[in-house]
């Protein structure tokens, strides 16, 4: 059975005799689902203290490793929605966090077969504390770091592994591209546990008719990072990349 608390995390049955899981942070409801698997525990949640509270307790309780996985917002002006980012490092609010380099070589081997390996890529991720909605941010912020996708997970995520000894991932897939500018009823119903509520979409639609076609295509982006994610997470369950190996 897997286990299930909205903004803390969901462990899979085989961990206990497996050894210590892997943590895989992430930031909605539905790349948490995607997530989670045998020897993983998945913890997400959109406002960041609340990640930072459920993923504290996490790693206190054991993890071998701690993956940031689901979807980022394009910065590379080639990356289309669907594209995935395996990142080096990851440039954010507390600077400059490497990945581990045999980790992200093994989750990248797993994904360059099949289906996926045109659209994956190898490079850093930029990381906020905000949402990144217009294309000249976006812009800036490429031209400023040279990361290809951006999320607001990732610097946690490698903060927190950083500060328990344990190694580091990311697996991305960009949902937004670098040159669309998102509606603002895009986000306007992210709630803070990671969950969408409708409500807020509507009333922002009813004040702002003309987002329809944005939001629309913003859902056609969308379905094509969610399939990108759902062949990863089978791509990466079956190379059983996401497993620390001992040395």
């Amino acid at each position: 059975m897997l286990r299930s608390t909205a903004v803390s995390a969901d462990a899979g049955s085989g961990s206990a005799s497996a050894g210590l899981p892997v943590i895989v942070v992430t930031g909605m409801a539905f790349e948490a689902r995607i997530a989670r698997g045998e020897g993983v525990e998945v913890v997400y949640a959109a406002r960041a203290d609340l990640l930072e509270r459920a993923l504290s307790a996490a790693v206190t309780r054991g993890c071998s490793g701690i993956v940031s996985f689901g979807t980022a917002g394009g910065l590379a002006p080639d990356l289309k929605p669907g594209a995935l980012v395996v990142a080096d490092a990851v440039v954010g609010p507390f600077g400059r966090v490497p990945t581990d380099p045999a980790w992200a070589d093994r989750l990248a081997a797993a994904l360059a077969t099949g289906p996926l390996a045109s659209r994956l890529n190898r490079g850093p991720m930029g990381a906020v504390a905000a949402p990144l909605i217009s294309a000249d941010d976006k812009r800036a912020l490429h031209r400023s770091t040279g990361a290809l996708a951006v999320d607001m997970e990732s610097h946690l995520a490698g903060a927190m592994a950083a500060a328990r000894g344990v190694p580091f991932a990311v697996c991305r897939a960009v949902v937004d591209p670098a040159w669309r500018t998102l509606p603002s009823a895009a986000t306007a119903g992210l709630r803070d546990d990671g969950s969408t509520a409708l409500a807020p979409i509507l009333r922002e639609l009813l004040r702002e008719p003309s987002q329809i076609g944005a939001l629309i295509q913003v859902a056609v982006d969308a379905r094509a990072a969610r399939l990108s994610l759902v062949q990863a997470r089978e791509a990466l369950g079956a190379a059983r990349a996401l497993e620390m190996r001992s040395a």
